[in-house]
């Protein structure tokens, strides 16, 4: 940070539990507030990233309740606060809900959680802030098919692109996690947008993507990481032989991983100097039956490698299985995308499923960070309601936020350091 520049300032919106924040706070950005409705998410949020104990936080303001927000809610109650904020935010992070966007789901026009997007470009508005950075799934990226209005077929990345073009230089492009240390392979669509009053439009090979790629190797050597990181060196440490099996801390009539030992550099950096039991290990109750079928499962996909690849038809109908995304993990390889369901991945040696602490690992969040609410919710709830495994799923990696942090950051202490040299003249 130059002398006499103060750390640049971030909103979060739509921030889930916290993944894109504790990235861009460990990058050294200024966390002011986010913006999260769901009580479980927020509660996460909460309890990792405002507290006085904790290794990263937020300088929450005076003006607003620490408290779960709509950011319709947010721009109701607090519209004169949000205005004053106007030219003092660099950055406004987000990533609105991307269900009905998904491919791994119903990709769906009339989700209503696709109109978030026109509430986040109307606090885009509001806030004016220097920087934008959205981040969302690859298939926002995909025009909506045939049977569908031609409104409805829109690309919503597109549609992004134009209208925060009309006051940002927009930067957009889909990145595989995999390649930049995160043990999964995860197609992200990312988007930067540069203030076009205070940022000139930047040439090819100096935009924020082509700063992403070119500092990825020293950023991860920096933390011994190589750009592949595989499935066994995230979570080896928290197999049952080696991490051991009791009783759950926290759900009675259920067995949780007891002490894993890291084993791997990327153990190491999870675990990030944490002490204690590490959170979030619950073991599923499978019945014995289950257990059996897994075990034949994993085998047989080991013996015909389709290891991380969904079981074919034949095997599912073998096995009772009627859900397509069952897949065995690659000791060997990076993961398939984590998702919401924890039945979708089982272990590459074990006859399980994985814990929540194993896709958050998956995930790339460190092992002092706790997650709340439900393990999980079914039924109606589902679209209420964000537990464990959602908030995991549904967070951007904080390994990936962290560089882009780096990244943005070092475009805003330049903007800060050509203002203060321009009114200095």
């Amino acid at each position: 940070m130059q002398a006499g520049i103060k750390k640049p300032v971030f909103i979060d919106a739509f921030a889930g539990c916290g993944g894109l924040s504790l990235g861009l706070l460990k990058a050294g950005w200024r966390g002011l507030f986010a913006i999260e409705k769901d009580a479980f998410a927020f509660d996460t949020l909460r309890t990792n990233l405002t507290g006085k104990v904790s290794k990263c936080r937020f300088d929450w303001p005076d003006w607003l309740p620490v408290q779960p927000w709509t950011i319709e809610e947010l721009m109701e109650q607090h519209a004169d606060q949000l205005s004053g904020l106007r030219g003092h935010v660099d950055l406004l992070a987000g990533g609105p809900p991307c269900q009905g966007f998904s491919s791994a789901g119903r990709r769906r026009t009339g989700d209503p959680r696709n109109v978030l997007f026109e509430r986040y470009l109307d606090f885009v508005e509001l806030v004016r802030p220097r920087l934008v950075l959205i981040e969302n799934v690859r298939g926002i990226t995909y025009d909506f098919g045939a049977g569908c209005d031609l409104d409805d077929k829109r690309n919503f990345a597109d549609e992004l692109v134009a209208r925060l073009g009309k006051m940002y230089h927009v930067y957009a492009d889909t990145i595989r996690c995999s390649s930049f240390g995160v043990p999964q392979h995860r197609p992200r669509f990312f988007l930067v947008g540069m203030l076009k009053s205070e940022f000139k439009r930047l040439p090819s090979g100096e935009d924020p993507f082509a700063w992403l790629r070119a500092s990825k190797v020293r950023f991860l050597e920096k933390r011994s990481l190589g750009t592949k990181v595989t499935s066994r060196q995230a979570i080896g440490d928290l197999e049952m032989a080696r991490a051991g099996v009791g009783p759950s801390p926290d759900t009675k009539g259920y067995e949780a991983l007891l002490a894993p030992r890291p084993l791997s550099n990327f153990q190491r950096l999870m675990n990030d100097g944490h002490r204690g039991p590490v959170s979030d290990t619950r073991l599923a109750n499978h019945t014995p039956r289950i257990v059996e079928r897994f075990e034949k499962i994993i085998a047989e996909c080991k013996a015909s490698g389709r290891l991380n690849v969904q079981l074919n038809r034949e095997m599912r109908e073998r096995y009772g299985i009627k859900k397509m995304a069952t897949r065995v993990l690659d000791p060997e390889a990076p993961s398939p995308t984590i998702t919401s369901m924890p039945d979708d991945l089982l272990h590459y040696s074990e006859p399980r499923t994985l814990t929540v602490r194993e896709n958050a690992r998956l995930q790339t969040f460190p092992d002092w960070f706790v997650f709340k609410g439900k393990y999980t919710t079914g039924g109606e709830l589902r679209a209420r309601q964000v537990p464990r495994f959602t908030q995991v799923a549904n967070a951007v990696p904080p390994l990936i936020a962290e560089m882009w942090g780096e990244v943005l950051l070092s475009y805003a202490v330049d903007q800060r350091a050509t203002i203060k040299r321009e009114v200095a003249a």
